[in-house]
């Protein structure tokens, strides 16, 4: 799944890479309180690209312009996203816009280094022009460099910019990601570079080794009013439901579910762990909402649940939904009073479920899974192949 720009920009700062000073900004009047001096460019957070053709990025020289620009940015939908944050930060002027990137080729397994002189929003069209340059051996500053002659680059700009991939790919290893990119990179007269906008895919497989990363990703919501209970419904012959918290890590498993061949019926995100009233309590609370609605949803067959927390432990999660199915079968004292016998009768009646976590205590949380016949499953990947295979199995008559 990728990061929103702030995030991705916050492991920049922590790698040492050039950022512009920025504020993250939750509600329009936030910016009475910018601690940026004007002018500074309003930047919507979501996961689609191509943000500033259609409004979603914008230059304000005071403070009732920018509050009345961030108005108009929290209510554009960009390809039906729309932001619960925004990036306030610093104008930067730059004669011209670099594009880099560290990227995992799957094909060959090995990273690569990329690099364009033509960056900006038309760097798909400069992709002809693109260079590149396979690590197959132990990264040296020797690959930085040979990307950097590569592009055409000459004097000063051949160190800066081999200095900006090597602190790239040591973020890319230090994170098992799958992408680091900066488009663009800004060069101004003298020579100075700066990431100006980041973007960084993260390896879902790898976040059990790196918890900071599962926090950070847990983070992404902001508080935009109480998490919708209502489940937003997709295909009319769609099976599988989806239940995450967080916008980004929802839209990560459906398109993985529809790459797997899947169709969803419906998703619903219970929210992130950012909001203002965030505790652990209302968390579990969310989720007890959330699985209800998405067993009463119609279609729904297969419920895959798809959760990173850094608030509340995997076996938190993990006793909850298992509270929820013996709410289902009946009200039983306790999770031992519950018969295998019972479970599988409870599968034909409700949505057979699907549990992937990322967090802390996963040990706990599958065992605690297993005591009502549930298998917490490590790899997305993984789940989704589950999930496809479930909702495509012929029902079974109850």
């Amino acid at each position: 799944m990728d990061l929103l720009e702030y995030q991705a920009k916050e492991l920049f700062r922590e790698m040492g890479i050039p950022v512009l000073p920025s504020q993250r900004i939750d509600r329009p009047k936030d910016l009475k309180g910018l601690t940026i001096p004007y002018p500074v460019v309003l930047k919507s957070q979501v996961y689609i690209g191509g943000r500033g053709r259609v409004g979603g990025v914008r230059f304000v020289e005071n403070t009732i312009d920018a509050v009345a620009a961030a108005q108009t940015i929290f209510n554009l939908p960009i390809m039906g996203e729309y932001p619960t944050a925004l990036l306030a930060e610093a104008k930067y002027d730059s004669e011209r816009e670099f594009y880099l990137a560290v990227v995992l080729n799957r094909s060959i397994c090995r990273p690569v280094l990329l690099g364009s002189q033509q960056g900006g929003i038309d760097v798909q069209a400069a992709l002809e022009r693109m260079q590149h340059v396979v690590v197959d051996q132990e990264f040296s500053p020797f690959y930085a460099r040979r990307l950097a002659l590569k592009m055409g680059l000459q004097g000063e700009l051949i160190e800066s910019v081999s200095a900006m991939l090597e602190k790239m790919y040591r973020l890319f290893v230090q994170h098992d990601l799958d992408l680091v990119e900066i488009n663009p990179l800004g060069v101004t007269t003298s020579g100075e570079v700066m990431a100006l906008d980041g973007k960084i895919t993260v390896n879902d497989d790898a976040l059990a080794r790196h918890p900071a990363l599962a926090t950070l990703i847990a983070r992404t919501d902001s508080y935009a009013g109480p998490p919708s209970t209502e489940p937003v419904t997709m295909e009319l012959d769609g099976q599988i439901g989806i239940l995450c918290n967080g916008a980004g890590l929802t839209m990560a498993t459906m398109d993985a579910v529809s790459q797997a061949g899947g169709k969803p019926a419906a998703f619903l995100t219970i929210g992130g762990e950012t909001q203002w009233d965030a505790t652990p309590e209302r968390l579990r609370e969310q989720l007890e909402r959330g699985l209800e609605q998405m067993a009463q949803t119609k279609y729904v067959r297969v419920l895959l649940i798809n959760l990173v927390s850094g608030l509340i432990p995997c076996d938190d999660i993990a006793g909850v939904i298992a509270t929820y199915l013996l709410s289902r079968v009946r009200k039983p004292r306790s999770i031992s009073e519950i018969s295998p016998e019972a479970l599988i009768s409870h599968a034909t009646r409700f949505p057979q479920l699907v549990v992937r976590l990322v967090g802390r205590d996963r040990d706990s949380a599958r065992s605690c899974l297993e005591t009502v016949q549930i298998s917490l499953i490590d790899s997305l990947n993984d789940a989704v192949t589950q999930a496809v295979t479930l909702a495509k199995t012929p029902a079974r008559n109850s």
